[in-house]
């Protein structure tokens, strides 16, 4: 595993989302009540970035595009069109920055 520094604390405002690529892999940061997660940026329905999405409760983002709807804590998909999760991503803050671990 490795561990990445994607941006500072204050680049994610509660309730917002950050969009980041590690890896070639984008990578949606949620910040949900002060509470950070990380999940593909991806909808597994279309290929849609899931962070111009909106945070519908605090764990769940609906898609804009077809509105399917994902758990930011466990990327399960919970709603229809999207069947198939999308992968999380461990997030943190140390010393003011964003950090995710992504497999090397």
């Amino acid at each position: 595993m490795a561990v990445v520094t994607v941006g500072r604390e204050e680049d994610v405002a509660p309730g917002q989302a950050l969009r980041v690529v590690v890896k070639g892999e984008p990578i949606a940061i949620f910040n949900a009540q002060g509470e950070l997660y990380a999940i593909g940026d991806t909808c597994t329905h279309e290929e849609f970035s899931l962070s111009d999405g909106e945070l519908v409760d605090d764990h769940t983002v609906e898609c804009a595009l077809h509105g399917a709807q994902f758990d930011i804590r466990s990327g399960a998909a919970l709603s229809l069109p999207a069947t198939l999760p999308t992968p999380t991503y461990p997030v943190w803050v140390e010393d003011g920055e964003l950090k995710i671990e992504v497999e090397e």
